[in-house]
């Protein structure tokens, strides 16, 4: 117990040592030292993204193109029996909402009643950016519609584009960083697989506090 308590000691002595050096990009490099390892290409990194999320329980979708996108939400929406879903201001959400035929939805940018949010099947959202080395989803109260949408719909649906696959955390930080400079998003979150707890007798439960289900969908 105490080689445990000591290997983190010395970890967050390292941590706050990283943080206060004045060379910036040799504190980045340390710190990606310590995480796992990404490909070197980008295939390479998609597969690792797709083995990421699948061991979180999240479905990852990889599709050729937007018909073929439409097509995985027709069925998931068939299959789940969706009658409401909610989503923000985005051409390619609307699309894709319009493409469910009776399936209605409404646009949370807009004035809409707060309680039809937690009735509703689902949320499509887009978001700033996916991490390989996490298999996560960077959102945003600026990418995502705002903080409630990718949270109180017992599913969560993100539209995604492969230039928005980044390696990993770092590359994520500083995409973000670069994106909105000193403007930043009043909410920056990592989403990495549905919401869970293992709190009661050890027992996983999904959808504690959260979506009980993530989907990505990845298109061109």
């Amino acid at each position: 117990m105490s080689n445990e308590k000591d290997t983190i000691l010395t970890r967050i002595r390292e941590a706050l040592q990283l943080g206060g050096s004045k060379d910036s990009n040799e504190a980045t490099s340390n710190v990606a030292d310590c995480l796992p390892a990404v490909g070197a290409t980008p295939a390479e990194r998609l597969a690792l993204f797709a083995s990421n999320a699948a061991s979180l329980a999240a479905t990852f979708h990889d599709c050729a193109s937007r018909s073929d996108a439409i097509a995985v939400l027709r069925s998931i929406a068939e299959a789940e029996g969706w009658k409401y879903v909610a989503l923000h201001s985005a051409p390619i959400l609307e699309d894709f909402a319009n493409s469910l035929g009776d399936v209605g939805f409404f646009l949370t940018d807009r004035p809409y009643d707060k309680a039809s949010l937690e009735k509703c099947d689902a949320a499509f959202t887009t978001c700033e950016c996916l991490v390989a080395q996490t298999g996560s989803v960077m959102v945003s109260s600026a990418a995502t519609g705002g903080r409630a949408l990718s949270v109180l719909p017992p599913h969560h649906v993100v539209i995604a584009t492969r230039d928005q696959l980044l390696p990993d955390l770092a590359t994520a930080y500083a995409f973000v960083r670069e994106k909105y400079s000193e403007k930043l998003p009043s909410m920056i979150s990592l989403i990495t697989g549905p919401s869970r707890t293992g709190d009661i007798e050890r027992i996983l439960v999904l959808g504690v506090h959260g979506p009980r289900k993530l989907t990505i969908i990845l298109i061109p």
